[in-house]
């Protein structure tokens, strides 16, 4: 026989009600800093079964699909019993009801869950059960149970503040999985900047040594002295490169950007991209004041760092332009190049197959549209009107601290 009780939760005494908001205050806290659930559970559960003199107790939680209910915590329950709730339908018993509406349920007939496979325990040393749903909301996500080992009868405000600590249960379950998937999104950024800082660090420099490779080979291969120890040259610098940002990436896991601003990092990038690429590069900039903050800055010059690294890889361009302009609404960047143009789409297969490089996968863009998404912005690729190629990099102004005034 199984008997519920409504929704209501009878009211209790001030002390009853300090005591209950402890004891869950102190289990939000200690999930929140990434305790382990079972252990602060079973805690947990150490106090409310003193306090209703049962002399087990255990919590379920709905698995993802809906379908089962996964036992996360217990405290007093023999092994057998342990190994056998693990997984059970949510459909069992009052557990079941508990799980499906938000109430407070005894089991007086407990053969029911005997069937589970715990005939030993259930009916001999537990008589009663009583199931609590944990609600959150219009949601139930789990429930606890406590086990008496006696026909056990609770006043109505024991019932009462049982209740209660259902309800707050719910809702420091319903923070903890919130926080595990803050958690989870956390952990996903972090992977895809690890990416992002090899692929800015690294990937470009190595693209760049693929390059001069066959150049050295046909070098050598021509006995041209002169211009085989230029290209060994280059792919040294490179190499080394590669190993400082490397170990920088490693130790630190931090962006690399010149102390002195973008606009410092630029007019370095423009000194050293013709002896490095072939391609003339000139800084405009027409705005007095970009206002960027230190991480807005990062993430501008790696945009601007791989467009430049696209001209210099597939463009054929001999002339290269990054250009500022600020309006009261935006700050806009324009990277151009007179190279030969998106209108020709084996350009670039032609140049990496005659490197030996295999064809981009377009993760550079990819990675650009999420930097441009970061600054609240957007970017374009299109024809230059002269030929060539055009990248836009547009930001609203009011994402930027406003300026300041004399």
């Amino acid at each position: 026989m199984m008997k519920q009780t409504g929704p209501h939760v009878y009211p209790t005494s001030p002390t009853a009600l300090n005591e209950v908001g402890s004891l869950v205050a102190d289990l939000s806290r200690d999930l929140t800093v990434g305790g382990d659930l079972q252990t602060l559970l079973e805690r947990f559960l150490i106090s409310i079964i003193a306090m209703a003199g049962a002399q087990a107790g255990a919590v379920r939680v709905l698995t993802d699909d809906g379908q089962s209910m996964r036992l996360v915590g217990q405290v007093g329950l023999p092994p057998p019993v342990v190994l056998s709730e693990q997984l059970v339908d949510r459909d069992c018993g009052m557990c079941g009801v508990a799980v499906t509406n938000d109430v407070l349920g005894w089991v007086d007939d407990v053969r029911s869950c005997a069937r589970q496979g715990s005939d030993a325990y259930f009916g001999l040393q537990c008589r009663r059960v009583l199931a609590i749903s944990l609600p959150h909301g219009t949601d139930v996500l789990g429930v606890y149970t406590l086990f008496f080992e006696r026909d056990s009868q609770l006043s109505p405000a024991t019932e009462g503040m049982l209740r209660l600590i259902g309800q707050l249960l719910g809702l420091t379950l319903h923070n903890a999985r919130i926080e595990r998937e803050r958690l989870r999104v956390t952990v996903m950024r972090e992977r895809q900047d690890m990416v992002n800082e090899v692929h800015d660090a690294i990937a470009q420099t190595l693209a760049y040594v693929k390059m001069r490779l066959p150049l050295l080979n046909e070098a050598m291969l021509a006995h041209d002295d002169k211009r085989a120890m230029k290209y060994f040259s280059d792919v040294k610098s490179a190499v080394g490169e590669v190993h400082d940002n490397l170990r920088e990436v490693m130790t630190y896991f931090r962006t690399r950007m010149d102390p002195l601003g973008l606009l410092h990092a630029l007019q370095g990038m423009a000194k050293t991209f013709s002896d490095r690429n072939g391609v003339a590069l000139e800084i405009r900039n027409s705005a007095q004041n970009l206002n960027l903050t230190d991480e807005q800055e990062v993430q501008v010059f790696h945009i601007v760092q791989e467009a430049l690294a696209n001209i210099a890889k597939h463009s054929m361009a001999r002339h290269a332009v990054v250009a500022i302009e600020k309006s009261p609404q935006r700050l806009e960047f324009l990277i151009e190049d007179d190279g030969l143009g998106m209108t020709e789409p084996f350009v670039s297969t032609i140049v990496t197959t005659a490197s030996a490089l295999e064809p981009s996968r377009h993760l550079g863009l990819e990675i650009m549209r999420g930097r441009a998404q970061r600054l609240g912005g957007s970017i374009e690729m299109e024809r230059n009107e002269g030929g060539g190629t055009r990248v836009r990099l547009v930001v609203p102004v009011r994402s930027f601290p406003p300026e300041a005034h004399a």
